[in-house]
């Protein structure tokens, strides 16, 4: 049922879109970015430029939180190692203690 839903989502923004550009198709805009100016963009580009950018800002910002879990995860991960190693003195490379078994 999930995945069914999944691909009403994706039908329901496609169509969306369609109808957006189709209502749009004639329109045209000026930009001013300011060290140019941009004129007689169709509005569709616009739209699709600015969701195009706005996938890279959280791109960029999903990277960076990333790296930031990364790092924390690898610094838990080498003091745990580090109290393994301490704990462990009396084992040997197979996990096993000075304890003999008969």
């Amino acid at each position: 049922m999930r995945r069914f839903a999944g691909w009403i989502v994706v039908a329901v923004v496609m169509v969306l879109g369609l109808l957006f550009a189709a209502g749009n198709a004639g329109r045209v805009v000026s930009i001013n970015l300011g060290l140019f100016s941009l004129n007689r963009v169709p509005v569709t580009f616009v739209a699709f430029g600015g969701m195009v950018v706005g996938m890279g800002v959280v791109l960029a910002a999903g990277i960076n939180a990333d790296l930031k879990v990364r790092r924390l995860l690898r610094e838990r991960r080498e003091r745990g190692s580090l109290a393994e190693r301490s704990a462990g003195q009396g084992y040997d490379e197979h996990g096993q203690g000075d304890m003999r078994l008969e």
